[in-house]
């Protein structure tokens, strides 16, 4: 199968099973079950369920274990995005071609959808069937996600990247904005499918996080440049947001040219410690050149 085919594979799969935990709810609060839908599954790449069934592949974790992790940290990249684009943050009208949720129902269901989000990927990860393995690491898996979307992750991130709007940053400080408002879920794709699975080497373990931390990085490096050179077609949102609102960017801080230099030296840092790896990671060097190069 060619990596096409597999991610689309498990963008379906990741899809339909996301689409199953919304059905199965309660219908008390319809209007609410209709933004988490909109909000959950009109659109997205799912990335980060790529990188955690790639890494998940590649280590034998069993595959429901990939998928309530994949689901999990879904929902959470959802109502992030919920919540980003709310008029008190981002104000933006359009996410991945639509209506973001508070356009398309309004401002107060929009922040219950986020919130019913998050606490969805969290039931998720604390109910979902696991193998003994996984299951006996719960606790941990939880933490994880705890951590990486909250103060100490996407969220703390998220507040510097508001009270830094239109100052001057340092370079330091934008890369550990980042690392933590964008980088910080990736990593945790990464790490949870380590938690859950045993007798991974330490050595093994940091060159996986090193790869996850580097590819974070860049994938918001990327979507800077796409910023400043993508279309709102392209998109799916207006192009020259960032630009508009003041943001501190890579392109803003180093230059275009300066952002593609670091964009590089980031994918070249994220192939590096695959290749220290003892498995095939064919997969996951395409999913870098995915990352890197896309366009949308």
């Amino acid at each position: 199968m060619n990596f096409s085919a597999l991610h689309e594979q498990i963008k379906k799969k990741t899809d339909e099973g996301l689409a199953a935990q919304v059905k199965k709810l309660p219908d008390d609060a319809p209007r609410l079950k209709a933004a988490m839908n909109h909000a959950l599954l009109v659109g997205g790449k799912r990335m980060r369920p790529l990188l955690t069934q790639l890494v998940g592949n590649m280590l034998d974790l069993p595959s429901q274990d990939q998928l309530a992790i994949s689901m999990a940290i879904e929902c959470i990249h959802a109502y992030s995005l919920t919540h980003d684009d709310l008029p008190a943050m981002d104000d933006d009208d359009l996410r991945r071609g639509q209506p973001t949720c508070h356009v398309a129902f309004d401002e107060a269901t929009a922040i219950l959808a986020g919130d019913a989000l998050q606490t969805l990927g969290f039931s998720i990860l604390a109910d979902a069937p696991l193998s003994d393995y996984a299951h006996n690491q719960r606790s941990v898996l939880l933490s994880v996600l705890a951590k990486s979307a909250g103060y100490r992750g996407m969220c703390g991130g998220q507040a510097i990247d508001l009270a830094s709007t239109g100052q001057d940053i340092t370079l330091e400080t934008l890369k550990k904005l980042h690392n933590l408002k964008t980088g910080a879920l990736l990593r945790a794709c990464v790490e949870m499918v380590i938690v859950a699975t045993p007798n991974i080497a330490p050595l093994e373990q940091e060159d996986l996080l090193t790869f996850a931390d580097a590819i974070g990085l860049a994938f918001q490096v990327q979507d800077d440049i796409l910023d400043v050179e993508g279309s709102s077609e392209q998109l799916g949102k207006p192009s020259g947001s960032d630009i508009a609102l003041g943001k501190n960017t890579f392109p803003a801080l180093l230059g275009l040219a300066g952002a593609k230099q670091e964009l590089q030296k980031l994918h070249d840092k994220a192939l590096q410690a695959l290749a220290r790896l003892p498995y095939n990671t064919d997969t996951l060097a395409s999913f870098s050149e995915l990352l890197v190069k896309r366009d949308h």
